[in-house]
């Protein structure tokens, strides 16, 4: 199993700001957070795009149970997976910014493709 990134959270702090980066990625196309936030972002958005691609209800309901915006969700099942059928997975990408201001924490956006 793959190793999860803790972030300096405690677990219910971790997926809570996860499920909410996860939902304003699909819900704006892109967000601009640290290098370590993206990349544990990513796996989820892709394995969300995933599960948009099955398009079954069983799939829905997955994606209805960890996103907490239901219109991001028919957005994804209706207009986002459509885009990706035929890619088998890569649906984001991370472009690196730099050192934030202030704490020189390193910065990037993550988007989709």
């Amino acid at each position: 199993m793959a190793k999860l990134r803790k972030l300096g959270r405690p677990t219910d702090h971790r997926q809570a700001m996860l499920r909410n980066l996860v939902t304003s990625l699909l819900k704006n196309g892109k967000i601009e957070t640290t290098v370590t936030r993206a990349k544990e972002t990513k796996r989820m958005a892709e394995k969300m795009i995933t599960l948009g691609k099955k398009g079954d209800l069983h799939a829905r309901r997955q994606a209805l149970a960890y996103i907490y915006d239901e219109t991001v969700v028919k957005n994804l099942f209706d207009d986002i997976a459509p885009k990706y059928e035929d890619r088998n997975g890569g649906y984001t990408r991370i472009l690196k910014l730099g050192p934030r201001r202030g704490d020189g924490s390193e910065m990037a956006i993550l988007e989709l493709i």
